[in-house]
């Protein structure tokens, strides 16, 4: 589905008076200038900007009525004004328009999209500027719009109703939020509240796009929204809420870029919001913390905390240990005890100090033993360091654990600064169908480890296994055999791949409560091209594929296979991590030579991640890696947005120096690099765990590219021109359209699909139907 974004056109005519005439010259300040000069230099001259934006949305039984309130500001120094237009999301019928100004009710009206075609491609015309055309195929609100005087402001409301679709048992609602043409000043305050009511349970609540707080007041109603102040959003706000079916509701979407790719699905499974607590699973919990001296002062204040958060918080059934470690090992008791002994448990934590060394495998043993399979067993793991005491070696370790552990034991594990082994802990986490976090320098050990805790804390079902009846699926995540448990309160996301359109689909859902199997069964669902799913699905999907091909790397080991695959994955999708910046670069990454090139500039930072299991490094890229596989946010590029990499120069110990050496030969050696390039060699220091979006000043003259998303397309900016990454030069021959011809306007009435593309800029490079076109600026 294509989802249109926020526009609000606002044709300001400047009043000007000169020598006594009437003379009006007309001047977009609302959309984004075509693509002349380099992005990080694009900016528009408005002085208007939205000071005030709130949306708040009231949806009872699919039927949503929008109330929107902006407040404009004119900071310029003559009267604002002109003709206001807001593209409606795609196949949207508006009914009980009402749009205010000032509180005094105002004149406005509905275009539907062949009238809004026409005002949308005549503005591009007088203005030479593409940008309208991505919302061509929507209907539109238009007004004219009140005078701004110098220093003033206005206050726009607008209310209307709209039928919302249900596909699969999911009901979608978008709203139009992007307010990046609106001015390149970012929005003062904005808010969105989604209040949803129904008759019908409801299952899932899922946004791909923000990250929303969501408050359930019961299984047939909940509030959904977030605030954010000094933004320019590029994203429209999307949510999907379920309509409950079953005690374990399954909800799915579809999409297929093209009839010769396979598809992308997202099923999103979710237990009752209120069950009984006769349903909640008995547990066992057992908390291994570290004593050694290295945790002595604030980090043994917070993690004793986090354990006392932990015993405080069993459910009556739950019972508990507490196993702390140094040197030696000390157990509150010898065996598991009942939740009402958890108060002496805290009391006796309060006792200890920090001191000693760090005999791991002596603790993981210990805690094992506890295990009496009555209950599903959950351990709580937490580190600061490395195995000092007992057995050191790391496989010893893993396998030392991986036959002492039933099949009924979860592992959550807390890596707490930087001197830890993400190997051991991540392995552990994976296997035992868990979770691994990192609690960094200065950050809050209880906050994370409660958070945590709360989460899982109510498991309702276990040891799940999800069959798929009538269609091939491939490459989901997280993979079939890794599917973590459910919780009360939680949603689980599943997303993957399928081959072709199936009707009569079967989904089976199975797991234990305690003992007992359960199953439920999701009978004749149609798997076609777009069941409800739209261009946001491929990337989650390649996002979490990549995360999982770099903690494979991590932990496995480096190959060339794994390498190209994300590198294809990262070119195609335009996802761009540390390991891939060569994105943002000005290197080409369009033919099969460049993309084999660019494979092979990522081998040894691959090397290098197989080769660092502790240190910030090490850190960096577990977060980053465990992140990925676990997104549940899309990743979309921001226009005029770019993504620096500056990494200082690597620190590389004599063994994995010489481990580079026989791979690679000898690097050369590393020069001083400022934002916005690249050192060369072999990077060992990895990059911080995420990208940081900066907006670049237009004169500060730092060297970069971007990097944009159009449709199910991304296109990289090289030399002046967006280009296609499914684009070949070797292979293809463009057709040359000159921009804002004839035959320009042509091409875009015969596929809209195009549109998107088209807006990009006046020189663009893209397919449509396997054949490569060129838009080229006007002599």
């Amino acid at each position: 589905m294509k989802m249109p974004r926020l526009l609000l056109v606002i044709i300001f005519v400047l009043s000007i008076v000169i020598a006594g005439l009437g003379i009006f010259p007309a001047l977009a300040l609302t959309t984004t200038p075509t693509p002349i000069n380099p992005p990080s230099a694009m900016q528009t001259d408005s002085a208007v900007f939205i000071r005030s934006y709130r949306v708040d949305v009231e949806i009872t039984n699919q039927i949503a009525r929008t109330r929107i309130e902006q407040v404009f500001v004119n900071e310029g120094t003559r009267n604002a004004e002109g003709t206001y237009i807001f593209p409606l999301p795609l196949g949207v019928t508006v009914s009980d328009l009402v749009m205010r100004i000032d509180g005094q009710p105002y004149s406005a009206r509905i275009l539907e999209k062949e009238e809004a075609k026409q005002v949308y491609t005549d503005i591009v015309r007088q203005m030479r500027d593409p940008a309208l055309l991505e919302y061509i195929g929507t209907n539109a609100i238009q007004a004219n719009v009140f005078p701004i005087p110098p220093g003033g402001q206005r206050t726009l409301e607008i209310e209307y109703s709209q039928l919302l679709p249900v596909e699969q048992g999911l009901v979608h609602y978008v709203y139009p939020l992007r307010t990046d043409h609106v001015s390149h000043l970012p929005v003062g305050s904005l808010s969105i509240r989604v209040r949803v009511e129904s008759n019908d349970p409801i299952s899932s609540v899922y946004s791909p796009t923000h990250n929303v707080a969501v408050d359930r007041r019961g299984d047939k109603e909940f509030v959904a929204g977030f605030e954010t102040t000094n933004t320019h959003e590029t994203n429209d706000f999307s949510l999907y809420y379920g309509l409950a079916s079953d005690e374990v509701n399954l909800n799915f979407l579809t999409y297929r870029e093209s009839a010769t790719e396979d598809g992308f699905f997202m099923a999103l499974i979710a237990p009752p919001v209120q069950v009984d607590e006769s349903r909640v699973i008995a547990k066992d919990v057992i908390v291994v913390l570290d004593q050694s001296g290295s945790m002595d002062g604030v980090k043994w204040e917070q993690a004793r905390d986090a354990a006392q958060f932990v015993l405080e918080n069993l459910n009556p059934a739950d019972r508990f240990n507490v196993v702390v470690f140094s040197t030696g090992i000390k157990p509150f008791a010898t065996r598991l005890q009942d939740s009402s002994e958890s108060q002496e448990a805290s009391q006796w934590l309060d006792t200890l100090i920090a001191e000693g060394g760090t005999n791991i495998d002596e603790a993981l043993r210990t805690a094992l033993e506890m295990n009496d399979k009555e209950h599903q067993v959950v351990i709580l793991f937490l580190t600061d360091g490395l195995p000092t005491e007992g057995i050191v070696d790391l496989p010893a370790i893993l396998d030392n654990v991986s036959a002492r552990a039933a099949d009924n034991v979860r592992f959550f594990t807390f890596g707490v600064g930087d001197d830890v082994n993400t190997f051991l802990l991540d392995e552990i986490s994976q296997q035992f169908h868990g979770a691994s976090a990192y609690v960094r320098p200065g950050e809050d050990i209880n906050e994370s480890v409660s958070t945590l805790y709360r989460k899982i804390s109510a498991p309702v079902l276990t040891d799940l296994n999800l069959e798929f009846d009538g269609v091939m699926v491939y490459d989901v995540y997280p993979p079939l055999d890794q599917l973590p448990d459910l919780f009360i309160g939680s949603q689980l996301m599943v997303t993957g791949r399928y081959r072709r359109e199936e009707e009569n689909v079967t989904l089976r859902l199975s797991g234990k409560l305690e003992d007992e199997s359960q199953g439920f069964t999701y009978e004749n669902l149609s798997w076609r091209s777009n069941a409800g799913g739209d261009v946001l699905i491929p990337r989650l999907w390649a996002t979490r594929r990549i995360g999982e091909l770099l903690n494979m790397i991590r932990l496995q080991g480096e190959s060339p296979e794994l390498v190209d695959s994300i590198v294809r994955l990262s070119i195609r999708y335009g996802i761009i991590t540390p390991y891939t910046s060569f994105i943002i670069t000005e290197q080409d990454i369009f033919t099969q030579q460049d993309v084999a090139q660019a494979s092979a500039m990522m081998q040894p930072t691959a090397v290098a991640l197989a080769l660092t299991p502790s240190g910030a490094s090490a850190v960096n890229a577990a977060q980053q890696a465990g992140g990925m596989s676990q997104v549940a946010l899309a990743p979309t590029m921001a226009p005029n947005t770019v993504y620096l990499v500056s990494t200082p120069p690597p620190t590389a110990s004599p063994a994995q120096s010489a481990t580079l050496s026989a791979h690679f030969g000898t690097p050369a050696p590393m020069t001083p690099t400022r934002a916005g390039t690249l050192a060369a060699g072999p990077q060992l220091t990895l990059p911080p765990s995420t990208p940081s979006p900066v907006a670049l000043d237009p004169a500060g003259g730092v060297p970069a590219s971007t990097v944009r998303s159009a449709g199910d397309r991304t296109f990289v900016w090289r030399d002046g021109v967006w280009i296609d990454t499914t684009y070949d030069p070797d292979e293809m021959t463009p057709r040359r359209i000159e921009f804002l011809s004839d035959e320009y306007f042509e091409l875009l009435d015969q596929d809209e699909r195009i549109a998107e593309y088209l807006a990009l800029g006046d020189h663009v490079i893209f397919l449509l139907d396997d054949q490569a076109y060129e838009i080229v600026p006007q002599d």
